[in-house]
């Protein structure tokens, strides 16, 4: 069963890493919505649709003829995020009186994992660093030409309303649960938007954040993707350099694009005092990784200019 990392927080009665999984998600689009599959193990080895078995018309006494799916199999590896949080006992016991200092420190380390997720969930590749996950960037495969890559021309061009009505048709088996994209693009939308007459449709979350939507998809804000992408033949070639960017539409669950991550979900390790110096430590890590299960539930739009 996949569950998103706020709902896995309310099994814990650990206070502290409830705050730590309320500060990540509540300013995240992609941690409010994306579910995780709890694996026993080091990583998940699945098998990803390419084509169906056809399906044919026959007359009595004709030959059948067989046919069979294809898949490729995939094999997503946890990785390894996290850092550590030192706070000096001298200040615990002299500057304690206004704010709790670990709550504070713990709090930003969570905010800068949360950064990192985003950043990676995004850019990950795991053949430039082994280190990291695969993201949504080398999961649809931007830089080669397919029906889930969407291009705006063949060195990029101007969005317009008709593409984003093309991306959302791009992913198969309903509508995506969320679209991605840097601000530059969001601000685009609303000014196509405005220009042809119209208001485009807001909603509000349960952290009380107002969210836009678009065919009534949820926009989401990623701060970290890029708007200096290279367009050569309609695939992008580099993500600096240039003036292009990309609009992720993605379908969230089980069969769809799904987090990967150890049980227990994101933890805070009390490592408690150290030797070398009069401080104690905390470990903010997570055992995490990304799956995308049928490629034709997430799709891109590349070559985004403003």
């Amino acid at each position: 069963m996949a569950l998103t990392l706020a709902e896995a927080s309310k099994l814990s009665n650990d206070i502290l890493m409830q705050g730590v999984v309320e500060t990540i998600v509540k300013d995240s689009p992609v941690l409010q919505k994306l579910p995780f599959i709890e694996i026993v193990g080091n990583g998940l080895t699945y098998n990803r649709e390419n084509t169906l078995p056809s399906i044919d018309f026959y007359d009595v006494g004709d030959t059948w003829t067989e046919s069979t799916p294809t898949f490729t199999q995939v094999t997503a590896n946890l990785k390894i995020m996290g850092g550590d949080a030192d706070v000096d006992n001298f200040l615990k016991a002299t500057r304690n009186n206004v704010q709790d200092l670990v709550a504070a420190v713990i709090e930003l380390k969570a905010k800068a994992l949360q950064q990192k997720f985003e950043d990676t969930f995004i850019y990950g590749d795991s053949s430039v660093n082994a280190k990291q996950y695969d993201g949504l960037r080398k999961l649809i495969n931007t830089g080669q030409a397919g029906s889930q890559v969407i291009a705006m021309g063949a060195t990029g061009a101007t969005l317009t309303l008709a593409k984003m009505d093309e991306l959302i048709d791009a992913v198969r088996g309903g509508k995506p649960d969320m679209l991605l994209m840097s601000r530059r693009s969001r601000r685009k939308i609303n000014a196509l938007v405005r220009a042809a007459g119209g208001m485009i449709e807001t909603n509000q979350d349960k952290w009380g954040n107002f969210i836009q939507l678009w065919d009534g998809v949820p926009i989401g804000v990623n701060d970290w993707i890029l708007d200096t992408h290279v367009l050569s033949g309609s695939v992008e070639t580099a993500t600096t350099g240039g003036t292009c960017s990309t609009i992720y539409a993605v379908q969230l669950g089980e069969g769809a694009l799904c987090g990967l991550t150890s049980p227990g979900y994101l933890q805070a390790e009390p490592i408690g005092s150290l030797e070398t110096k009069d401080a104690s430590r905390t470990r903010v890590k997570w055992y995490v990784s990304l799956a995308l299960f049928s490629s034709i539930k997430a799709a891109a739009l590349i070559g985004v200019q403003d």
